[in-house]
């Protein structure tokens, strides 16, 4: 059973990731709100990662980090305080939690960090500039931890495109939207939750010992396909 901390695991993706790991290891959620689960292998800590304090924990095996933004304006309506706040909540934040607890990671089994980038850093699309670059320097995260904790901590990171969530909730608020969304992927759909979560617990899993640096992209079809 693995030690493993989820930052931000009570809503979207975060969600999706605990029910699918709560099971079968001893899982820590830190974020501002309590999950919807209940279970015995589950602890909650209250915390939000930007201004707090974050929790001390014995021991751990993984780490993994869901908080993110979808921030869309065009340049010309994007504040710098829109910049700053993308780049705290995907990187900043991120960086506090790997500090936090990378010396019980080194201590872990196996242990690995996953994070989330985005299609965006890849595929130029408008009013994605700020979300872009602060996915791309995750992307720049996940590549230079990957070698400097190498071979100790395998570090990975995930690039999902549109995936049904509350953060997404403001790109699929009608059947329009739905429909021209499905329509632009070459694989005629976007991405549930579950999805993610079932390449998140292989990446983090023994099966994935091989693995570090990369990022995934989850697109279904949209970054490398022109159809």
């Amino acid at each position: 059973m693995k030690k493993i901390i989820v930052v931000g695991g009570s809503k979207g993706i975060g969600e999706a990731i605990v029910n699918a790991l709560v099971d079968n290891n001893s899982i820590i959620n830190i974020s501002r709100t309590a999950p919807s689960l209940s279970h015995a292998n589950l602890k909650h800590y209250d915390c939000d990662v930007l201004n707090d304090e974050l929790p001390e924990i014995e021991n751990a095996d993984t780490l993994i980090y869901c908080p993110g933004s979808i921030n869309l304006k065009p340049i010309s309506r994007l504040k710098l305080e829109d910049f700053r706040e993308d780049f705290e909540i995907n990187v900043v934040g991120a960086v506090k939690a790997i500090q936090q607890y990378l010396p019980k990671l080194k201590n872990g089994k196996n242990p690995s960090i996953l994070l989330f980038s985005t299609v965006a850093t890849k595929l130029g699309m408008p009013f994605h500039a700020s979300v872009a670059a602060a996915k791309s320097a995750v992307e720049g995260i996940t590549k230079s931890l990957g070698a400097e904790l190498a071979p100790t901590i395998r570090v990975n990171a995930i690039a999902p495109t549109v995936t049904d969530t509350d953060l997404a909730s403001k790109l699929l608020r009608n059947e329009r939207m739905i429909e021209n969304i499905t329509e632009r992927h070459p694989l005629k759909k976007f991405l549930k939750p579950e999805e993610v979560s079932d390449l998140a617990t292989f990446l983090i899993s023994d099966k994935a010992q091989s693995i570090s640096g990369q990022i995934f992209e989850l697109d279904c079809g949209i970054v490398n396909f022109k159809i």
